[in-house]
C-alpha cells in the first residue's frame, strides 16, 4: 500500500526513525502466573513498539524535528499517527492492506523489580519493506535511527541494507539498537553482525551484546563490538552505561537512582534521549548521561512512551 501523504515543511536536522509501531497490551500482576485460573492484573492499552518509542522519546528530549517510518494495519493506523503526533512526531506511516498492526501483551510482575515479559505478534511492522524506502525520505535528516526489529524478518532486512546505504551516500551517521536477546539468539550473531557493517553507533542492551560476542562480561562484550562498529554503548539498566571504541570500554556512567514501576520502553527511552543529544551537540557520554536519565523516568510511567 501506498504511504501517506505528511504534509508540513522539511526542516534540517532532522531525525528520522524507521522501526516498529506497536499497540501494546499492559498486564500488571503481582507474583507468580497462576496457570489454569485467574490471575489478577491492572490492564492498560497503549501505543508501543521500539521504533516509535525511540521516536517519541528523541522528541520528548526536545530535537527539533522527529520523523517515523513504520508499517501498521488499516485497523489501527489512524489511532497511531494521533498519538505519535500528539508527543511531537512526523508520523509517515505505511497503511497495510494484508496484515494488522503488530501487538505485544507486556506482561510486568511487580514483585520482581517490574520485569517484563513479552508476547509478540509482530503483524505489519515487519513487513517494511524496500518498495516502503525513497531516498527523499533522507531530505534535511541529520541522523538515521533503525529499530533492530527489522532485522527478524526478510523484508525488513531488506529494507536495512536499502535505507543504510542511502545513508551513507549521503553522509548520514546511522545508529541501531539490537532490540531482543531471543530474536537475536534465533537470528544469529555473525548473522546479525554481518547485516550492521557499516553502522555507526550500536546500542545493546547487556544481554544483546553478552549473546552477540559470547563474553559473560558486559564490559568486555561491549569492547569486542567495538572492534566492529566505531561506537558502542552498552545499556545496563540499574548499573547504568558504558561506552566503548577501538576495542576498549573508555566510560562508564551510571544510572540515576528510581523504584520502577514498569521497565517497558526503558531502553527506548535511553537510545531517544541519547541520540536526541547527539543531535543537539552533545558529545557520547554527556548523551550517555541524558539517556541514563530518560531511562529512569522512564520506568516510572505504565507503557514505552514519554508522558
Amino acid at each position: 500500500m501506498g504511504r501517506r501523504k505528511v504534509t508540513g515543511a522539511v526542516g534540517s536536522g532532522a531525525l528520522l526513525v524507521a522501526g516498529d509501531v506497536i499497540t501494546d497490551v499492559v498486564a500488571r500482576h503481582r507474583g507468580p502466573l497462576a496457570p489454569g485460573t485467574d490471575t489478577a492484573a491492572s490492564i492498560r492499552t497503549v501505543p508501543g513498539g521500539a521504533g516509535a518509542n525511540v521516536a517519541c522519546w528523541a522528541a520528548y528530549r526536545g530535537t527539533a524535528e522527529v520523523r517515523l517510518l513504520g508499517r501498521v494495519g488499516a485497523d489501527a493506523a489512524a489511532w497511531h499517527e494521533r498519538e505519535l503526533a500528539a508527543r511531537g512526531v512526523r508520523p509517515l506511516l505505511v497503511v497495510d492492506g494484508r496484515a494488522p498492526t503488530g501487538t505485544v501483551i507486556c506482561l510486568v510482575d511487580g514483585d520482581a523489580a517490574a520485569e517484563r515479559t513479552f508476547l509478540t505478534d509482530s503483524g505489519a511492522s515487519l513487513r517494511l519493506e524496500p518498495a516502503d524506502w525513497s531516498d527523499a525520505l533522507l531530505d534535511g535528516v541529520a541522523r538515521l535511527h533503525l529499530s533492530g526489529y527489522l532485522l527478524f524478518a526478510e523484508p525488513s532486512r531488506e529494507f536495512v541494507a536499502v535505507a543504510s546505504k542511502a545513508a551513507r551516500a549521503r553522509g548520514v551517521p546511522v545508529s541501531l539498537d539490537p532490540a531482543s536477546a531471543g530474536f537475536l539468539a534465533r537470528l544469529g550473531a555473525d548473522r546479525f553482525l554481518s547485516l550492521v557493517d557499516g553502522v555507526d553507533v550500536l546500542l545493546p542492551s547487556r544481554d544483546e551484546a553478552c549473546l552477540l560476542t559470547g563474553l559473560p562480561d558486559v564490559a568486555d562484550a561491549a569492547a569486542r563490538l567495538s572492534r566492529h562498529v566505531p561506537l558502542v554503548v552498552a545499556k545496563q539498566g540499574a548499573e547504568g552505561a558504558l561506552l566503548a571504541r577501538s576495542g576498549e570500554v573508555y566510560a562508564r556512567v551510571p544510572a540515576e537512582p528510581v523504584t520502577p514501576r514498569d521497565t517497558t520502553g526503558a531502553g527506548d527511552a535511553f537510545t531517544g534521549a541519547f541520540i536526541a543529544a547527539l543531535l543537539a551537540g552533545a558529545g557520547p557520554e554527556q548523551a550517555a548521561r541524558e539517556g541514563c536519565r530518560a531511562g529512569a523516568r522512564a520506568v516510572e510511567l505504565t507503557g514505552g512512551r514519554p508522558p
